[in-house]
């Protein structure tokens, strides 16, 4: 573990831009070719072919992909280190990034795109292993906040860029600004020191041992994880579901999101002060309590404006919980075993990711449309208190109270 500054042994104070060229620069640029492929996935695979319903399975892949790696991710780190998988991690996407723009049919696009979300979810869990390493104690929750930020405003730029290059020279530009990106990453972590947790000759332990033997905080925590992941989620199901239903147009519904990544992006310091210095509850309760608000307020907008102010709203909550769920993970994360436990926490985070969507995608199946974000607020709202109640309970453990 980095040592904490004000050290009495004299060691240096920590400054973050020490460590941003290796710990946040390849977050931003392998996120911004992410951030460019997300809004073309659906239309590039209706090109290929694809009816509505397979071209939204494309999208979706990405997140399943992450979800089946959690696991054998933290294994893989357990075995090879941090360093080692993020290149890995970006070369194995670059390749699949290229695949999706080469491939002729739509069944080996979703190979691709499955290939890079299971690539992505190695990338976060070794960047976040990294991290817990390369940050003191005193400064991890904006260490975590930061790398958060770093990937929003890298998904941010994405878009921006991929609209350019669609402009000049067609959709399909954007899968090779995505390998791009994610080779220019690999490149990056090459240079990063390598803190040398893996010991030669020595088998990791299982991952099933390692999540077996902290079971009980994975169903408590953990639980909570799943809850603020799947709030956090369903703004990008439910919110484009009711624009469309109020008759907001597309432009107007991308630059009502660009307004809300850029309230994330402003949010993300403040929000990784308050982790440190207040603790994990007074962020982690924002994040589910601001959707769960937010969700109960938009059967009553019927324009753009009604709109953009639920989404600032979610907004707020989710940009200062910038980190949280990484933060979290870093405090409980056993010191053997680590990337094996904290591979059960990525999957938990995986399960809200794609429990959400799934969740309005049941509801609107089986009601009117405003029944959805209702039902989607009363559950964020009965899951504040579950999330209070662990985060809180974790704030005196951390502090030995």
């Amino acid at each position: 573990m980095a040592d904490d500054p004000g050290d009495p042994a004299g060691e240096p104070e920590f400054r973050f831009r020490d460590i941003a060229a290796v710990a946040y620069l390849p977050s931003v640029v392998s996120s911004l070719g992410h951030g460019a492929v997300m809004p073309i996935l659906a239309i590039h695979a209706g090109d290929l072919g694809a009816g509505t319903a397979l071209a939204a399975f494309v999208v979706a892949l990405l997140g399943i992909g992450q979800l089946a790696n959690s696991l054998p991710s933290g294994a893989l780190v357990a075995r090879l280190g941090e360093r080692r998988t993020l290149v890995i991690a970006g070369l194995v996407d670059a390749a699949a990034m290229l695949a999706a723009f080469l491939v002729p049919s739509v069944w080996l696009l979703c190979v691709a795109v499955f290939v890079s979300g299971m690539s992505w979810t190695a990338f976060l869990l070794a960047r976040q292993g990294f991290l817990i390493d390369a940050v003191p104690i005193s400064h991890r929750a904006r260490g975590m906040a930061l790398l958060g930020g770093s990937m929003r405003l890298g998904i941010l730029i994405g878009p921006l860029l991929g609209a350019l290059l669609i402009h000049f020279l067609g959709v399909r530009s954007v899968f090779v600004l995505a390998a791009c990106a994610s080779l220019v990453s690999a490149l990056i972590v090459t240079r990063m020191p390598d803190f040398g947790r893996v010991a030669r000759g020595v088998t990791p332990l299982p991952v099933r041992t390692v999540l077996w033997e902290h079971r009980r905080t994975l169903l408590t925590l953990g639980v909570a994880v799943i809850i603020i992941g799947a709030s956090r989620s369903v703004r990008t199901g439910l919110l484009p579901l009711w624009a469309d239903h109020v008759h907001i147009s597309a432009a107007v519904v991308s630059l009502l999101f660009a307004v809300a990544a850029t309230i994330d992006i402003l949010l993300t310091l403040p929000g990784g002060w308050l982790l440190d210095t207040r603790g994990r509850k007074v962020v982690a309760v924002p994040v589910v309590l601001a959707v769960g608000i937010g969700c109960l307020l938009l059967p009553l907008t019927d324009s753009a404006i009604g709109v953009g102010l639920v989404m600032a709203v979610i907004a707020l909550g989710n940009g200062l919980g910038s980190g949280i769920v990484m933060t979290l993970g870093a405090d409980v994360a056993p010191v053997e075993g680590r990337a094996q436990f904290l591979g059960g926490w990525r999957l938990c985070g995986d399960i809200g990711n794609t429990g959400g969507p799934l969740l309005v995608s049941a509801v609107a199946a089986v009601a009117p449309l405003a029944a959805a974000p209702v039902v989607i607020g009363v559950l964020a709202l009965a899951g504040t208190i579950w999330v209070g109640h662990w985060t809180g309970k974790a704030d005196r453990d951390r502090r030995g109270g």
